[in-house]
Parts: C-alpha cells; sequence; structure tokens
C-alpha cells in the first residue's frame, strides 16, 4: 500500500474521429483541439497520481502522441485492430510486471487524489478479481483495473458497466465525481466544468468565439 505500483493505459483515438458527439460543442474552437485538451488535462492528472509508476499512452494519430509524450510517457503505436478494447489490450500486454489500469481519456476535471483512492480501492478487494469504476450515470466505465499476472479483459463500449459486471470484474463503489465524469456530449462538458477542468480544457473553452460571431 502506498507504493507507485500501477501502470495505467490510456487510448488516444485519431483526433479528428474522437468524441463525435462533443463535436461543436465550443464555439469557434477546431474539434481536434478539444478532443486533445480532455487527453491532455486526463493524462497530467495521471502523471501527478501517487499510485501510478508508468503511464502508457496507446494512440495512432502524430499530434497526440507528440502532445503527449514527455516524461513518465510511453507512447505506444495504436494496433491494426481498431477500438479502445483492443488498444487497451495491446497496452496491457506491455505490462512486465505489477497491477494495470484501464482508464478513458475524456476527464478533464479529473483530480489525482481520486485516481489514488480508486486505485487502492482495487488493491484492497480480493485477489486476482478485476474492479471497475462507472461513468457518473452508471452505464459506462471509465476505469478498469486487474491485478498483476491478470487478464485485464476490457469490455469497453455501449452499457460497458454491465459488461464488465458479467464478464466477473466487481464495481468499486467510492464516490470520486471527478474520475466518473467522463465527458461525450456538451452537457457532460458543462458537468465537468462545475467539478472544475483542467488547465488545458480550460484553455480551449475560454477560446470559445461569441455567439453569432460567424454570422
Amino acid at each position: 500500500m502506498g507504493e507507485r505500483n500501477w501502470t495505467v493505459v490510456v487510448p488516444v483515438k485519431r483526433l479528428g474521429a474522437a468524441k463525435s458527439r462533443l463535436r461543436g460543442a465550443v464555439h469557434g474552437v477546431p474539434h481536434e483541439l478539444l478532443a486533445l485538451a480532455l487527453a491532455e488535462d486526463t493524462v497530467e492528472a495521471v502523471l501527478a497520481c501517487a499510485a501510478v509508476r508508468e503511464l502508457l499512452v496507446v494512440t495512432g494519430d502524430p499530434q497526440a502522441a507528440r502532445t503527449l509524450g514527455r516524461p513518465g510517457v510511453r507512447i505506444v503505436p495504436e494496433p491494426s485492430t481498431a477500438g479502445l478494447n483492443p488498444a487497451f489490450a495491446r497496452g496491457a500486454g506491455l505490462v512486465s510486471g505489477g497491477p494495470v489500469a484501464a482508464l478513458t481519456a475524456d476527464l478533464p476535471a479529473l483530480r489525482p487524489n481520486e485516481l489514488a483512492e480508486a486505485l487502492r480501492a482495487a488493491e484492497a478487494g480480493p485477489p486476482g478479481v478485476r474492479r471497475f469504476v462507472a461513468d457518473a450515470p452508471g452505464t459506462g466505465t471509465v476505469l478498469l483495473t486487474a491485478a498483476t499476472g491478470a487478464a485485464l479483459d476490457p469490455r469497453f463500449g455501449p452499457h460497458s458497466a454491465a459488461a464488465h459486471a458479467s464478464s466477473g470484474a466487481r464495481p468499486l463503489t467510492g464516490a470520486w465525481p471527478t474520475l466518473r465524469r467522463d465527458v461525450d456530449t456538451p452537457a457532460d462538458l458543462r458537468a465537468a466544468a462545475v467539478l472544475g477542468l483542467g488547465r488545458h480544457t480550460t484553455a480551449v473553452t475560454r477560446r470559445a468565439a461569441p455567439a453569432g460571431a460567424d454570422r
């Protein structure tokens, strides 16, 4: 307990295709900049987490790789099979030892202490059991963990909380509002802003053009 023993895997889609339901959420700002800002704030929170030893960012986007590549981050090329689950599996397969966690890249309000609390809670569970944290609505998944030597077996996608539970993973039930607040829609972004956005997403949202500026 208390060691930096976790490896976290964060997939980042190609920015032009990422977060499609969020497109146009920040008026006058290119969608790719918003998608990248979400990932940057997620990455910075992970790097500041006291439980994390290493962060693997799985991406095939050159701009994301350049921007997110920094000390403490290992950039991993995305696999030929598209999708979150193959990306998570690719990253997890490169972990040589210690527990591994799969984390989504759209958590711009994430606080490092909440992530640390969730990871420590996963350590305290039954040995060999996968654990997951559902998103704020309770249907999706923001975090999936596997103990040392256990298969991650990610089931991200629609209704992933139920999919993970049916696969044997057990839910972690802490409050952790900033960890559970992923951003898929403009309403999600507004909810994350109430919690407090990270500096990159804050900077992007402040660039929003005034309503009617393009008319």
